[in-house]
């Protein structure tokens, strides 16, 4: 199912026992585009906390009542490592939450842009702790929120910013970044594939599209009311004549 980030925010989040708070943004990996963790506002339960949880841990979206059910108790939410509210998330935290909840770290094996994953991937380490200083430290970690009102550059020039995001949420994969070109052409949406850029300037919040401008012009328009269906992914794919990532 392809959804959007803007709809997946403040989803009530329910544990097996009650509930824990509500989505307040997404993280995902910068590398392949692929959502690590939902960030929970613990609201009046726990004031001031946010708490990150893995997808490993989320069973099937409710999406008419917006529910993100957990696989977790309250009380093992509420003993988790604590985090700043603040980007970026440490490596060292990271490890150490994986280590909490015995989730399988991500980032051990060979890593996959295709899949936004990992290949390859070895049992989880007696302590995962012992790594080098350059290992904990170094993280991929991207915000959803941070990323929206991203620019958008074409080959040839500016094409708009990043409005919303498309979340393929069998995978947890970023699908699509929805760009709002209404400074250029008015009322128009339309949708790009992240793994279509040529460049990403994190400092500059700008992301360049390996497209030029004519071509996104006369691309299939998006609406935001009716969203993503296959049926639009083909007259996308077929009209950029760009391999499809379904087969």
């Amino acid at each position: 199912m392809l959804l959007s980030a803007n709809y997946l925010i403040d989803f009530n989040v329910e544990a097996t026992d009650g509930n824990i708070g509500t989505v307040y943004d997404y993280y995902f990996d910068d590398r392949g585009w692929k959502i690590r963790y939902v960030v929970v506002d613990t609201g009046k339960w726990l004031p001031g906390r946010k708490v990150l949880l893995s997808p490993v841990c989320i069973e099937n979206v409710t999406v008419p009542d917006r529910v993100l059910p957990v696989e977790l108790t309250r009380e093992k939410v509420k003993n988790s490592p604590e985090i700043s509210a603040d980007m970026p998330v440490s490596k060292q935290y990271e490890v150490e939450l994986h280590k909490y909840y015995g989730w399988a770290p991500y980032w051990t094996g060979q890593f996959t842009a295709e899949t936004g994953g990992v290949i390859a991937m070895p049992p989880m380490e007696a302590d995962p702790g012992e790594r080098s200083e350059e290992q904990i430290e170094s993280t991929h970690l991207r915000s959803i929120r941070e990323v929206r009102g991203y620019h958008i550059h074409a080959s040839d020039g500016k094409i708009g910013h990043v409005d919303d995001i498309i979340v393929e949420t069998k995978n947890d994969m970023i699908r699509y970044l929805v760009v709002d070109t209404h400074n250029w052409l008015p009322g128009k949406k339309v949708i790009i594939p992240p793994q279509w850029a040529r460049d990403i300037d994190w400092a500059e919040k700008s992301v360049q599209m390996d497209v030029d401008r004519q071509a996104v012009k006369e691309s299939p328009e998006f609406d935001p009311e009716e969203g993503v269906n296959r049926e639009l992914e083909i007259r996308l794919y077929d009209y950029y004549g760009r391999p499809k990532y379904w087969s």
